[in-house]
């Protein structure tokens, strides 16, 4: 017997579309779908919110040395002008060393992380630059759902869809 549903899809196919379905949920809240993908991907859902709750807090504060480019007031890079040892001139930026606190994943919550990935897909925002889901459900999703001990989302029918009669369902996050 087949665990889990095939949805009339290839196998590649069929793991990319519930990959964006997931995501799509995490991100947006909800998403409208047919009855059978949304039951699949509820469980997918449910699973990865579950790990996030678990390993919400499993991180420790450490404090890292930093080299950066040293900025002047209009944020650009300051430079100066340096002879090598052959008599050349050139510029080169100067560097200052900063330290800065900054999480480090615990392994469990490496792992928690790595699954989570595996499972969601690569996004943008409109400006262009990376969304970090595992990050989002850590900080965001986590702590809103950190008294529940499960049923992170809903389906919630919504009738048959006009082209095909599909039965449609909007799949939310409750």
């Amino acid at each position: 017997m087949a665990s889990n549903r095939k949805l009339g899809r290839t196998t590649d196919i069929r793991m990319a579309m519930l990959k964006n379905l997931t995501t799509d949920v995490i991100l947006h809240g909800k998403v409208e779908t047919t009855e059978a993908r949304a039951k699949e991907v509820k469980s997918i859902v449910d699973s990865i919110i579950a790990l996030a709750v678990k390993e919400k807090d499993n991180f420790e504060e450490v404090e890292v040395k930093v080299v950066k480019a040293k900025l002047d007031s209009k944020g650009n890079k300051v430079t100066e002008l340096v002879k090598s040892k052959n008599g050349n001139e050139y510029l080169k930026v100067v560097k200052e060393e900063t330290t800065e606190k900054r999480q480090k994943d615990m392994p469990s919550r490496l792992n928690a992380r790595r699954k989570i990935m595996r499972k969601t897909n690569k996004v943008k925002d409109e400006k262009g630059n990376n969304i970090d889901v595992p990050a989002l459900l850590f900080n965001d999703l986590a702590p809103k759902y950190a008294d529940r001990t499960g049923g992170y989302t809903r389906i919630v029918k919504a009738g048959p869809r006009k082209g095909d009669g599909a039965e449609v369902a909007i799949l939310q996050l409750v």
